[in-house]
């Protein structure tokens, strides 16, 4: 009875290994972006139901939801990218942003984001 080997090459190995190390390396580029995401978008859903935000003006939110980025450790959305505006009897709160992180050489990955939360006097509208 004749034996044979079955199995990877040690070229094949170093490929498949190469591939999987691009897609964890890419995994880690845009996962903290998509946290940074969630937490602007969990920011935005807690503060529609606050008590502090529901009889507050357009700058003290601008300035609770700022709060909610630093101790969210959110560093990628700036003061421009967050816009208010009146809607019935509250206010409609946007904030779209852009990432963009290196990859690889002049390649990069760029993220664009957009949130948007009512808030309403008394409560959440929707």
């Amino acid at each position: 009875m004749k034996r044979t080997q079955g199995g990877m090459t040690l070229a094949s190995f170093i490929i498949v290994l190469g591939v999987v190390g691009v897609f964890i390396y890419m995994g880690m580029k845009l996962v903290p972006m998509y946290t940074e995401y969630y937490a602007v978008k969990r920011a935005l859903s807690e503060m529609s139901t606050d008590i502090a935000v529901r009889n507050a003006d357009p700058a003290k939110i601008r300035e609770l939801f700022f709060k909610r980025m630093d101790v969210s450790y959110v560093e990628s959305v700036e003061k421009d990218d967050f816009k208010i505006a009146r809607k019935d009897a509250g206010y409609i709160v946007d904030v779209e942003y852009e990432v963009r992180k290196p990859l690889i050489g002049n390649l990069d990955v760029v993220g664009n984001f957009s949130a948007s939360q009512v808030m309403g006097r008394g409560g959440s509208i929707e």
